[in-house]
């Protein structure tokens, strides 16, 4: 199974890193339409959601990720990339790929100094608790009724899934587990 990452910004070698470690995974770094036209999952990496939207459009990317989505392919936001799979983002006035329908708020726990890691209990992932690593990061505030809530922090929405679609407000290619990998790639 190929798997991309979106390799424009963000923690693109982390996820690469993670996927190295699954058995039958090829991980590929997806910079341009044909690699995207040839993977069977893709992962849109933490980063800044403003410079990774910009440059969807800058390449002409943005249209071949829709494609994907639309013909069934798993998508995994994390982070920045959940802003982007997001239809409605509560403090930016623009929408990036506009495909996954959540309302997020950008930075929502504060800046890069308020960063931290917690445990989270999502029985969908694994029957263990999580470490979920927070930087500069969104959370959901609303959901659509097709969307499954998979965890919640302090009462927000944290991880969640619409159909072949997966997002985390956090960053699982910073920790040691790889219970969300496996989770997403069950979504083929």
């Amino acid at each position: 199974m190929r798997v991309g990452v979106l390799a424009i910004q963000g923690s693109v070698k982390e996820h690469v890193d993670k996927l190295k470690r699954l058995n039958g995974i090829i991980p590929v770094e997806a910079k341009d339409k044909e690699t995207l036209k040839n993977i069977d999952a893709l992962i849109l990496p933490g980063g800044e959601s403003t410079a990774i939207g910009k440059m969807l459009n800058d390449f002409d990317l943005k249209d071949t990720i829709v494609d994907l989505y639309r013909s069934g392919v798993p998508i995994w936001g994390t982070c920045a990339g959940m802003i982007l799979m997001a239809k409605h983002i509560v403090n930016d006035d623009k929408v990036y790929l506009g495909i996954m329908d959540i309302k997020v708020r950008r930075n929502a726990y504060g800046s890069q100094l308020d960063s931290f890691t917690a445990k989270l209990s999502m029985p969908d992932v694994s029957k263990d608790k999580i470490d979920a690593v927070f930087i500069r990061a969104p959370y959901i505030e609303d959901v659509g009724e097709n969307v499954k809530v998979l965890s919640r922090y302090n009462g927000k929405i944290v991880a969640a899934r619409e159909g072949n679609l997966f997002a985390t407000s956090f960053h699982p290619e910073l920790t040691n587990d790889l219970s969300f990998y496996k989770y997403f790639l069950r979504l083929h």
